[in-house]
């Protein structure tokens, strides 16, 4: 009988482990992919907007030799991490199911079965990607996530977003010889985008080296082109490839199989206590990005790093 099982090996489901060791209580990760598989799947030119502190995880130090970590920095600070730390951490092994029973939770996965009286859920948001839901998406020109720009030369390529992943990968496919249109729903560039990039977007547009659709949205996506519906009518461009960052979601699905109620509205909003992380499930909580709902810009490795302590404090105060 462990004293927690923690669904996801993802940073904050590896600082919900670092504080359970220190607290003396038995614990086992159970991830579906690789370590951190969310970070694995970042693009490989990713730079953190966060610095190497922020993103430290049991406050074992992330040295790097510039201010922001690049992928590459992360996945060997975190693979570090879990290796120094001996943690117990089960890879490609799938959740099936979590049963409660007699005061305690069953665990099913692909590959066992365990037994535990507190159940952590760490599993983020980058696994489902937010559908455009246009005629066309299902061609597989049409890509949700994106890893290095080279892919991309010499092919017209529209990216539709304007938040951070969308700007980056306007730039770097641009760099790399792509000719690229972005699509936009605002009237203007996000401000969320990272302070030493968006400059860079502007006066790109500026120039005419990127063009922009502002105030529009894509709305048919053929083999050889894409129609935009601007405030002017619809617009048909050639294009080989469309890149649409239009950002992900939990596993709504999922919380719901777990008994975990969501509020109402388009935030789908999980219900939990945020003094202790504690869902509607009596010894079930939650950590990390999944707080967030369709909210995900709520949370982040940094500002939920504190999670891990709240619900190890949370537990062992129950058990005294």
């Amino acid at each position: 009988m462990l004293d927690i099982l923690i669904i996801g090996g993802g940073p904050i489901g590896l600082a919900c482990a670092l504080a359970a060791q220190k607290a003396g209580l038995t614990y086992q990760i159970v991830e579906k992919g690789c370590l951190v598989n969310s970070l694995y799947n970042y693009p490989s030119t990713m730079t953190f907007f966060s610095t190497s502190e922020l993103l430290e995880i049991g406050g074992i130090p992330f040295v790097t030799i510039s201010p922001k970590p690049k992928r590459a920095e992360a996945l060997e600070y975190y693979r570090r991490v879990a290796f120094s730390n001996h943690i117990k951490i089960n890879l490609f092994e799938e959740v099936l199911s979590v049963t409660q029973t007699g005061g305690h939770y069953t665990i099913g996965t692909s590959r066992s079965t365990y037994e535990a009286k507190n159940v952590i859920v760490a599993t983020g948001f980058y696994d489902i990607a937010n559908k455009l839901n246009i005629p066309g998406e299902e061609l597989s020109k049409v890509r949700h996530y994106y890893q290095d720009p080279h892919y991309y030369a010499l092919q017209k390529v529209v990216v539709v977003g304007s938040s951070n992943s969308a700007i980056d990968v306007a730039l770097e496919t641009y760099r790399k010889g792509a000719e690229v249109t972005l699509v936009i729903r605002d009237a203007e560039v996000s401000h969320r985008v990272k302070y030493w990039v968006r400059p860079d977007i502007i006066n790109r547009l500026k120039e005419g080296s990127i063009k922009a659709h502002f105030n529009s949205h894509l709305s048919a996506v053929r083999e050889r082109e894409v129609d935009i519906q601007t405030p002017d009518g619809k617009v048909t461009i050639a294009n080989d490839f469309v890149m649409a960052m239009t950002g992900y979601q939990p596993n709504f699905a999922f919380l719901n199989k777990l008994g975990i109620k969501l509020s109402d509205d388009a935030k789908s909003l999980p219900d939990y206590n945020h003094q202790t992380m504690e869902t509607n499930q009596k010894g079930m909580y939650l950590a990390g990005v999944v707080c967030g709902g369709m909210d995900t810009h709520l949370w982040f490795i940094e500002n939920s790093r504190i999670h891990a302590d709240m619900i190890v404090n949370d537990i062992v105060s129950k058990r005294s």
